[in-house]
């Protein structure tokens, strides 16, 4: 009995469907968040204007619907939280991963005064929670709370903001956007403090008068008869809603205090069924049975790289089987996916994915670097993916001989004027400069718009370049033994993009099939001495017309079929302008 319960068991509920119901809940509570914040920002307008679009705010979340709606989401997505602790072996994650956990917690433990306070009120009271009675209550009755109030709205959107961009960070669509986004996620909590602050001064002022009723501090909020006095007087109401605090505090501190005990008491149990994971370097890590080679990994100190952060998603934590394959289970359809893909022997498996059930002996096949600036639990800042784009290589034909008689210096300042022309135009038509080799430079362009923009804002730059270098070829005429002449190479296509190097001579750059091609390409523009080639994906993406463009068919160093490119002149690249 004991042996299964520790054995790996396949979930009643799979984790892509738990992943859609975090989702789901998610962005129910971040819609009701975005238009909470909204409704603030009113109030910079006037309070009345806050209040007309309150109503409208009331009725799509109180009604039955809005209200189960909402409810549920929130207790689902504090459960899936929890749950997600649970089955955590190690709490041992990436800083990102623990603010996102911590921010998900935080957000019930602050938000229970408010709920009580408004909505447990309305529905026993009769209390008419009007953004001048909540404000008075904020601003002047219990300031702290306000404060109180404004961190849980800064949290509770920073934790949405995060959880989004997570969601969206892999889809080439979502960069284009980002920065009207990010733009977004900092201007509307910051227009809703402005609007709780304005409307905070306009209730101190409303205050220090009377109303007609001749009530001292005005008139706030209406509440149903309680009794036979009429009115319930305000230290009664907060003697009656103690037990509710009381219930919704208690109910939160039991699950955290459950939620441990059960870890503690999966942890005692399972000392009792442990698996030995032998690494190449000696090191033996004992884990309990369940424990995927990578917590083990984590769990013993042993950089282990994980990309994705074991989601099963990139292949960099795989291992080498060595010893112990009759003691691992097969693998699940997501880690066969991922297997097929990079087209792996048998003795191959994720890290991320793996529980043995017995002792095995493994080998990581990628050997992270002994570089202080990666730590052992961190992802790295941008990692690889595929992702369309166009690469762009240019380089100065016949500059050797135009170097020979010329000092360091003269050369240095030649190269840097090239440069900064170069750069300055791919930049400006929405490109990325990789690198610099000698005289030639690499650049991307799509990693921030479409491939049909990205083709067009290319070609656009490579027409600009060979006209600007002609105007510095003209302006150093003197200077030089003959005049400046470029060749560029364009191609599109499939590339991994993705942060590389080492210590701080790390930056984004492309590697793959395009890269190489897009290299070949510069090299066929110097071949047909011409200022420009691009190959056929690109004026296909790019939707230009090519009729009376020389086109040839060449062949390109690892490609079994041939290559159809455009061969362009100095004098017809001004059509791409």
């Amino acid at each position: 009995m004991g042996l299964m319960t520790i054995q790996a068991r396949k979930p009643i509920i799979s984790d892509r469907l738990v992943r859609k119901f975090r989702l789901g809940s998610g962005l129910v509570v971040f819609s009701f968040v975005i238009m909470h914040l909204a409704n603030h920002s009113l109030g910079l307008i006037s309070l009345s204007a806050a209040e007309r679009a309150q109503q409208w705010f009331m009725a799509v979340w109180r009604n039955p619907v809005g209200t189960l709606l909402l409810y549920s989401a929130l207790i689902v997505h504090i459960l899936l939280v929890l749950r997600l602790l649970y089955i955590r072996r190690t709490l041992i994650m990436p800083p990102g991963e623990a603010f996102q956990i911590v921010t998900g917690l935080l957000v019930p433990l602050l938000l229970i005064d408010h709920i009580v306070a408004t909505r447990v009120v309305h529905v026993v009271y009769g209390y008419h929670d009007t953004y001048r009675a909540i404000v008075h209550t904020l601003w002047l009755t219990s300031p702290t709370s306000g404060v109180r109030q404004s961190i849980l709205l800064v949290i509770v959107w920073l934790h949405g903001c995060i959880g989004v961009h997570f969601w969206l960070r892999f889809r080439p669509w979502y960069i284009a956007i980002a920065p009207v986004l990010l733009s977004f996620a900092i201007v509307l909590p910051v227009l809703a403090l402005l609007g709780f602050a304005a409307m905070g001064k306009i209730v101190t002022h409303d205050a220090a008068q009377p109303d007609e009723r001749g009530y001292a501090g005005g008139y706030y909020s209406d509440i149903r008869s309680f009794g036979e006095t009429g009115s319930v007087p305000g230290s009664q109401m907060a003697d009656t809603l103690w037990p509710y605090r009381a219930g919704f505090y208690g109910a939160f501190s039991l699950s955290i205090v459950g939620l441990f005990a059960f870890r503690a008491h999966r942890r005692l149990r399972e000392r009792r069924y442990q698996v030995a994971i032998r690494y190449p370097g000696g090191e033996v890590v004992h884990a309990p049975r369940g424990f995927s080679v990578l917590e083990a990994s984590r769990l013993g100190g042993i950089p282990h790289y994980s990309i994705c952060g074991g989601k099963g998603q990139c292949s960099t934590c795989r291992v080498q089987i060595i010893d112990g394959a009759e003691n691992l289970p097969p693998p699940e359809a997501l880690e066969q996916k991922t297997l097929n893909r990079i087209g792996a022997t048998p003795d191959v498996r994720l890290a991320c994915q793996l529980r043995p059930t017995g002792n095995v002996s493994v080998v990581p096949l990628l050997t992270p670097m002994a570089e202080a600036a990666i730590p052992v639990y961190t992802q790295a800042a941008s990692p690889g993916r595929e992702r369309e784009i166009v690469v762009f290589f240019c380089d100065l034909r016949h500059f050797t001989a135009l170097t020979e008689s010329r000092l360091p210096f003269d050369i240095v300042f030649l190269l840097n004027r090239y440069f900064a022309l170069v750069g300055r135009i791919v930049e400006e038509n929405g490109g990325r400069m990789d690198k610099f080799i000698g005289d030639g430079a690499m650049a991307l362009f799509g990693l921030r718009a479409t491939p049909k923009e990205a083709n067009r804002q290319a070609l656009k730059a490579a027409a600009a370049i060979v006209r600007e270098i002609d105007k510095l070829s003209a302006e150093l005429a003197d200077e030089l033994s003959s005049p400046l002449e470029i060749a560029i190479g364009l191609h599109s296509g499939l590339a991994v993009v993705g942060s590389m190097g080492y210590g701080s001579v790390k930056n984004v750059t492309a590697i793959g099939d395009t890269v190489n091609v897009a290299s070949r390409l510069e090299s066929v523009a110097k071949e047909y001495n011409t200022a420009l080639v691009f190959s056929e994906p690109v004026a296909r993406l790019s939707g230009i017309d090519v009729d009376g463009v020389e086109s040839r068919e060449i062949a390109v160093r690892g490609r079994g079929e041939p290559l159809r490119v455009y061969i362009v002149s100095k004098e017809a690249s001004s059509r791409f302008a």
